[in-house]
């Protein structure tokens, strides 16, 4: 998984951008598209990253140029490999902390749904302790040299729901359709593999916290694969398989996910199966999708709620609205690495000492349910981080327009292979004053073996053979 240094330098020095003027404020519709013209893919590498961000920082300065991403040098002490990471950023102190008294006056910067935070628990402590911003996310050299090819050959079809033209990369580096943003985020890259034992806690509406889940999750990333050229996109984007070891009515149980990599247009979607201890049988499971409640999280969130979205987007119609500053959960070290879930949860929401904000450039989209389609969700919305891809922050609606959910994802990236990472992330249910974080690793539970897991381990077959029986 490792990339040399010298491809990372070379990444280093191909990033840079601005793209925000041209497309904030615009409202764009989901529909066919097509790769962008030469001139325009020219402007990657100079005042557009690789990536497609804006390589300029702010005018304010409280958002940073980009400097290449990842982490130089690595913290001391950090074994490259060992999948626990120290934080690069542990002696900083916030810049700036809004809380009941001030948030009004940072609305612009605050996403929906954190301004709804803040209007039913900031009496309570809600707060957001802002530091210094880091544009942490970097890629190996191979997969930007894929972006960017990407970027003139890359189209989509089938009303959005499949990629054409397109090499393991980001397939749309330079946007101009919401389902471009988020196949950005669907696909976006967080390495080839790796695993963890992990806690998931729910919090009712009395503040008491109840264990939902401990298990340990293998990811696998075969369009990302190096031992086949790093795959292709016709390949599986995810494997994941989960083994439920408690709480003790779960115990035994198996979550086999294989996740497209470029169509989700009928029969190529997801499929899913489950090992049930009290059937001793693996069973399809096509309810793992959409708005089923996830049993993960005691049914706190949806399927497609896991990693804030994920899933076929086939149930709504798509609009691009633009670029927005926002403050996010972002290079959240000490969250997820170091500290244990039940130490950090307060009554109504995390205890805020332990949240890193930043503030960071997203694109904003949003979902409207299509007539003659159900979900539980009339409407959706979200911020994905213009650096990685990665959706950081989302809102979802009840069917009476009413703001229901909001959504997180605790950033940190791997800086040493170096990718993304949003393995763990949580809910706020605004109705029932519940909250949830799913798939947050133990401390020293995260691990990148240096071998990836046979096929074989992935496969209804494979969950079968380890069932309990």
């Amino acid at each position: 998984m490792n990339s040399d240094s010298k491809g990372l330098m070379t990444g280093r020095k191909t990033v840079v951008g601005a793209l925000a003027a041209v497309l904030a404020g615009c409202l764009m519709s989901a529909s066919a598209s097509a790769g962008v013209s030469p001139e325009e893919a020219a402007r990657l590498g100079k005042d557009l990253t690789v990536m497609g961000a804006e390589e300029a920082g702010n005018a304010e300065g409280t958002i940073p140029a980009f400097n290449g991403g990842g982490v130089n040098p690595l913290p001391a002490g950090f074994v490259p490999g060992s999948g626990t990471y120290i934080d690069p950023y542990a002696g900083e102190k916030p810049r700036l902390v809004i809380d009941n008294t001030n948030w009004k006056e940072h609305e612009a910067k605050l996403t929906e749904g954190t301004k709804a935070m803040f209007e039913k628990w900031g009496d309570e402590g809600f707060r957001l302790d802002v530091y210094p911003t880091h544009r942490s996310f970097a890629a190996p050299q191979w997969f930007y040299d894929n972006t960017v090819e990407n970027a003139t050959s890359a189209s989509l079809v089938s009303d959005g729901l499949k990629i054409e033209g397109a090499k393991p990369g980001t397939p749309f580096p330079i946007p101009s359709d919401p389902m471009e943003v988020m196949w950005n985020h669907m696909i976006r890259w967080m390495g080839t593999h790796a695993e963890a034992d992990y806690d998931s806690y729910y919090v009712d509406g009395n503040g008491k916290p109840v264990l939902s889940t401990n298990g340990t999750a293998w990811f696998e990333f075969p369009m990302y694969n190096p031992q086949k050229d790093y795959g292709d996109l016709g390949d599986r984007w995810a494997l994941l398989r989960i083994d439920y070891n408690g709480p003790p009515r779960r115990a035994g149980e198996i979550l086999l996910v294989h996740e497209p990599g470029s169509d989700y247009t009928e029969g190529k979607g997801r499929n899913a199966w489950q090992y049930l201890v009290g059937q001793r049988r693996v069973r399809r499971a096509p309810a793992v999708a959409f708005d089923t409640p996830n049993p993960g999280i005691a049914g706190t969130s949806t399927y497609d709620d896991s990693y804030v979205f994920n899933g076929s987007p086939e149930r709504y119609d798509w609009t691009l609205i633009g670029k927005q500053e926002i403050y996010a959960p972002y290079n959240t070290y000490d969250f997820v690495f170091n500290q244990k879930v039940e130490d950090m949860l307060g009554k109504h929401f995390f205890k805020p000492e332990f949240v890193r904000w930043e503030l960071h450039r997203v694109w904003v989209v949003e979902a409207e349910l299509k007539e003659g389609f159900r979900h539980m969700y009339k409407k959706r919305r979200y911020y994905i981080d213009e650096d990685s891809w990665t959706a950081l922050a989302g809102e979802v609606y009840d069917g009476q327009d009413k703001l229901w959910r909001v959504h997180y994802a605790y950033f940190a990236p791997l800086y040493d292979i170096p990718a993304g990472n949003s393995f763990a992330y949580g809910t706020y249910d605004l109705l029932s004053n519940v909250y949830n974080i799913n798939t947050k690793p133990i401390p020293g539970g995260f691990r990148i073996p240096e071998e990836q897991k046979d096929t074989k381990f992935f496969s209804p077959q494979g969950i079968a053979r380890t069932g309990i029986r």
